[in-house]
């Protein structure tokens, strides 16, 4: 587990603060209800104004002085990252002043490695003797990116030394009056948010499409454990980031998203996945206003034991149920089958069923062909965390048992990307048919997806008749016969419309397979073969399933501001140099390449600090 250093367990009221655990650049939010960082403190004295470019004072000492004050206010500890002097008088002229845990430290042979608690923040003041004979504030950063902590703090110069005290996650359960439960008296912690920092790059990746999982809040385990799980470029669950609520309330909710946004990309997911619940509902309408909220058909289909268990002639509304969600391809389909089972059965009257009905636009698929899920549609709740966790995850697992492996887990899981990476770059997927699509996609897609894929076009052999029907304007509806598998053996013919545009090219078809799944249906490839097409049309080819995806991937620069131009540099910086990390332990040849490449960059860095003075 990565550590989080944190100066003290109050944190800014209602506001997510960051921290990056250990050496990397994982972030953290901790939520608190007895914190205030501005007006007056809670001793009564009044808040330092802030550093800004221009302000001038009459002595380096009293600009050292004013910057040490205002960092003792804000929570955190200053030291002097450069000095300037003039070579023939050492008078000094210039100077950098940084918060301490500006840069990182470098690893030395020791006998002891003492933990690391610089974590690269940006926060400085650079200042410069000007004609007046003044110091003059030339350029000031106010964003850390760790956890600020008490008033009060002393600088570096003084006390010689960081002075801050550890607090990690672990420690929000050792801290506790009670074994694996979160300290909730007050003035302590109440909420807890991390991510590692591979996980935040994940979510610049792969954050379109989000499952957000509560399985053990809501069943109330041992473990008041959440998490974000997206799927990577290989369809593999990915986590991207975890929580530990102390409540399932509306407030928590929406502090958590926060909190998620904050520490993650800042950019709300396309799509976000949750547990039936309305009170969930609420938090994301109000954090995720733009994202398209659905909820986890499987949430709901697990369910059905407990709901209808008791129900005579459970079997058979089971198996109508199942037929109308699963088989249904247009609205009018789905409520006659839903009709159909209420007026047989006769359970109008079940709670359950009629709440379910009401909500069916969020949850049920014919509802939802608008809506990108990227194969996360049917995502089993206990396949996420359990697959990260080895499946020792119960209702019972202390907290500290799941810290002591947290790491572990993710490692692996990491590891196995990966492999599926080299395998997907370094070898060819064996081709099945003589199919143009097949042989297209195998050279640019992931073996995992292009195997999903490869099935469709297999399956285009199942398809027996394609037909025009109708024609309107520049698009043609066509009408796929297909023999399907029912009831385990049998099969039936089934027909499937698939909309046409050759002069867009577009194809559509009424099974949404590619808005679900993220590639095209066997349908929409019988009509594309129908028409002469040899090439898959580029819209359809998602970047995101590629090979290559993770170095193909550019960050939104759209943003001007100001604030936001460091952030978009660090995390286009880290982005660089993890691939350049997870390409370097493939073998020692690599290794040697990519720390001598960290060596010269560092160097050539270093090289430019004075020509800005």
């Amino acid at each position: 587990m990565e550590e989080i250093s944190l100066h003290t367990e109050q944190t800014t009221d209602g506001l997510p603060c960051e921290t990056p655990p250990g050496t990397n650049d994982g972030k953290a939010a901790f939520d608190d209800q007895n914190s205030n960082l501005e007006g007056n403190n809670s001793e009564g004295r009044k808040e330092f104004v802030a550093p800004a470019v221009g302000m001038e004072f009459e002595t380096y000492d009293d600009a050292y002085n004013y910057y040490n004050c205002y960092a003792r206010e804000a929570g955190f500890s200053v030291r002097v990252k450069n000095s300037w002097f003039k070579r023939n008088s050492r008078e000094k002229y210039g100077a950098v002043l940084c918060c301490s845990s500006q840069g990182f430290k470098r690893v030395k042979d020791v006998n002891r490695l003492r933990k690391e608690t610089r974590t690269g923040c940006p926060a400085m003041m650079r200042m410069r003797l000007v004609d007046s004979k003044r110091w003059r504030i030339l350029e000031v950063t106010l964003e850390h990116n760790h956890l600020l902590g008490a008033k009060g703090y002393k600088s570096i110069r003084n006390t010689g030394g960081g002075g801050t005290s550890s607090f990690n996650i672990r420690q929000a359960k050792s801290s506790s009056d009670q074994p694996n439960q979160l300290n909730l008296r007050k003035g302590r912690l109440r909420n807890v948010f991390w991510v590692d920092a591979r996980s935040r790059a994940a979510n610049s990746y792969f954050g379109d499409v989000i499952f957000f999982d509560n399985t053990c809040l809501s069943n109330r385990y041992e473990i008041p454990l959440v998490a974000f799980v997206g799927v990577n470029h290989h369809g593999q669950p990915i986590l991207l980031g975890c929580g530990l609520l102390a409540s399932e309330t509306m407030e928590s909710y929406i502090w958590l998203f926060k909190a998620w946004v904050a520490c993650t990309s800042g950019h709300p997911p396309q799509t976000i996945i949750t547990d039936r619940c309305k009170v969930l509902q609420r938090a994301v309408t109000d954090v995720f206003p733009k994202s398209h909220h659905r909820f986890g058909l499987s949430h709901i289909m697990r369910k059905v034991p407990e709901k209808l268990g008791g129900l005579r002639n459970y079997n058979a509304i089971r198996k109508a149920l199942l037929k109308g969600v699963y088989e249904a391809l247009k609205p009018f389909d789905f409520e006659a089958a839903w009709g159909f089972m209420i007026q047989r059965f006769g359970v109008a009257d079940n709670e359950w069923l009629r709440s379910l009905y009401e909500d069916r636009a969020l949850w049920a698929p014919v509802y939802l062909k608008d809506t990108f899920f990227m194969g996360m549609a049917t995502t089993q709740p206990w396949e996420t965390l359990n697959a990260f966790f080895d499946k020792y995850l119960h209702k019972q697992t202390p907290l500290k048992e799941f810290l002591d492996k947290y790491e572990l887990a993710l490692q692996k899981k990491h590891k196995e990307e990966v492999i599926a990476d080299m395998e997907s770059r370094n070898s060819s997927p064996e081709l099945k048919t003589r199919c143009s699509f097949e042989l297209q996609l195998s050279k640019v897609y992931t073996r995992a997806i292009f195997k999903r894929f490869q099935l469709e076009v297999e399956e285009m052999y199942s398809c027996f008749s394609t037909t025009q029907i109708h024609i309107d304007g520049p698009i043609t509806i066509f009408l796929v016969k297909e023999r399907v598998l029912h009831d385990g053996n049998r099969r039936e013919i089934r027909d499937f419309e698939v909309l046409y545009n050759r002069a867009a090219a577009e194809v559509r078809c009424i099974c949404s397979c590619f808005n679900f799944y993220g590639y095209l249906c066997r349908h929409a490839l019988c009509v594309l073969n129908f028409n002469g097409v040899e090439e898959i049309p580029s819209k359809y080819i998602l970047s995101r399933w590629k090979k290559d995806y993770k170095r193909l991937y550019l960050p939104d620069h759209g943003a001007d501001n100001a604030g936001t131009e460091r952030v978009q540099w660090f995390n286009q910086l880290y982005r660089s140099a993890l691939q350049v990390v997870e390409e370097g332990v493939i073998s020692l040849d690599h290794y040697k390449v990519a720390l001598r490449a960290f060596e010269e960059s560092l160097d050539r860095v270093h090289s430019l600090e004075e020509k800005h003075m």
